[in-house]
């Protein structure tokens, strides 16, 4: 085990399997319902050790897996949920040492899930239009990390604009319109590369898949949704939770490929 170190964020996690996120500062406290922990307390202690609130509860002290951050984190525009930023990492394929276009870097989610999965020698340039969900995000992303990392780079401005000078083999578009975006895309992204749009609608997925196609760029185009529930697991008592997390947003996928000839005209 790991100890925690001042500036980290932690977890706390009461008997009930509530979730409470904090960043470690000295001569802070934290309070709840069952009573206080100085963060002083808290500054050193080992990852999934417990500690004893004012009131006498025990409480679980664990560093947050990404997804714990994500869920907790605050937002200036919605985020990305984790369960469609894992289907968003392995089916655009996006590993070490690849450089990724984001369009729409909101309140940061998606970034912070890109930056680990490209590595260090990978490179994230995330591109919003609205200055202060890019302020916002650059807080969280800096939360997480303790700073801005190498290998993200954020940009207050245009994505489409970016595409020829970066030339990503990899492209994650959070925008309602990513029209302009792919018809960038399908004259400097690389063959081979996958461009994925995350959209919440069926008329921005329809009107998506039907930009891809038109460039005449773009094949394996795929539509997916990702449902998740959870499950309880209590001796002999095993059920699915009572509620779900349905519909977030719907994932268009897509390969660039050589261009396509126009189909000639009969007659």
């Amino acid at each position: 085990m790991t100890a925690l170190s001042e500036g980290a964020p932690a977890l706390l996690v009461d008997p009930k399997g509530r979730r409470y996120l904090l960043k470690l500062e000295a001569g802070k406290t934290f309070q709840c319902h069952l009573g206080a922990v100085p963060h002083d307390e808290l500054i050193g202690a080992e990852d999934g050790s417990w500690v004893a609130a004012s009131g006498g509860a025990e409480l679980l002290l664990i560093r947050p897996r990404l997804a714990d951050f994500i869920l907790k984190m605050r937002r200036a525009a919605q985020i990305v949920y984790p369960k469609d930023l894992g289907p968003i990492l392995v089916y655009a394929d996006i590993g070490p040492g690849m450089t990724v276009l984001e369009g729409g870097t909101g309140s940061g989610a998606l970034t912070l899930g890109l930056s680990r999965a490209v590595g260090p020698a990978g490179r994230v340039v995330s591109i919003e239009r609205r200055e202060d969900h890019l302020a916002h995000a650059a807080k969280a992303i800096s939360r997480w990390y303790g700073e801005i990392p190498e290998n993200v780079e954020l940009r207050l401005g245009d994505a489409a604009e970016a595409v020829e000078g970066l030339r990503p083999e990899r492209v994650v578009l959070d925008l309602p319109e990513p029209r302009g975006v792919i018809e960038a895309a399908s004259e400097h992204q690389p063959g081979g590369g996958a461009l994925c749009a995350y959209l919440p609608t069926v008329p921005q997925v329809q009107a998506a898949a039907a930009a891809a196609r038109e460039t005449r760029a773009y094949a394996e185009i795929e539509v997916k949704e990702f449902m998740f529930r959870d499950w309880n697991v209590e001796g002999r008592s095993v059920r699915p939770e009572h509620s779900m997390v349905g519909h977030t947003g719907f994932l268009v996928f897509m390969r660039r490929t050589e261009k396509r000839r126009e189909p000639e005209s009969a007659g």
